[in-house]
């Protein structure tokens, strides 16, 4: 599934639906356990027989996985499949296809630049750079291999200057109370240690950096 529109724009989806159904010659016992399935899967109740122009964004997209998901593939290639969707939009289509592949066994093939896609749904990760396999396995593989080192979050009772942080770690900002440090991963347990010896923290919480940071940093570098 990708950017082009496959229902018809002034027809009501289950219009287009049928004609799919007719295509890959679905009998209509099927068309009609399938469309009601997917329907209730999506949270479609009610929309297919308004027509596509006047369902919302999100809907649309939901209509259009529906109907590329009508002949039952075993390998789908999805192409920013959330992409323009708000913020429930988004996790409501990334639940749906994380339920379809679990309840179908089908494959998802994903392209996409928002990373909560990535880390929501994708078991196995592959970076491409102008034209080159940069990396393929997992994404706890590639946080490991790319970013061995951990960001510090926390929130202290007093302020405490910038270079008398900087003897615990990398201080990636500091914003009254609140400090995030940059440590390396080997070193976390014994910076932590150090810092609740010696600072009188509120707050504290271990972090990865952000998926979206380390893959910047790799295809700013150019290399694995």
């Amino acid at each position: 599934m990708g950017q082009k529109q496959q229902l018809i724009w002034d027809l009501p989806a289950l219009d287009s639906l049928k004609i799919n159904a007719a295509v890959y010659e679905i009998s209509d016992r099927e068309f009609w356990e399938r469309v009601g399935e997917l329907t209730e899967m999506l949270s479609l109740e009610g929309k297919l027989v308004q027509p596509v122009r006047k369902l919302s964004l999100g809907e649309r997209m939901k209509a259009e996985l529906l109907a590329a998901l009508l002949h039952r593939p075993q390998v789908l290639f999805l192409d920013e499949p959330t992409l323009g969707l708000d913020v429930n939009a988004q996790v409501s289509v990334r639940e749906f296809l994380r339920e379809y592949n679990q309840r179908y066994g089908a494959t998802v093939l994903l392209t996409s630049h928002y990373m909560a896609d990535i880390t929501a749904l994708c078991d196995r990760v592959l970076m491409i750079h102008q034209g080159t396999l940069m990396y393929d396995g997992s994404l706890n593989g590639l946080l490991e291999r790319f970013a061995p080192y951990r960001e510090i979050h926390l929130e202290l009772a007093q302020s405490v200057s910038k270079e008398k942080l900087k003897f615990y770690g990398d201080v990636k900002h500091v914003e009254g109370k609140s400090v995030c440090f940059i440590v390396e991963q080997e070193k976390l347990t014994r910076t932590v240690s150090r810092i609740l010896s010696d600072l009188e923290v509120i707050d504290l919480t271990v972090t990865e950096p952000p998926v979206e940071e380390v893959i910047g940093k790799v295809f700013e570098a150019g290399v694995v």
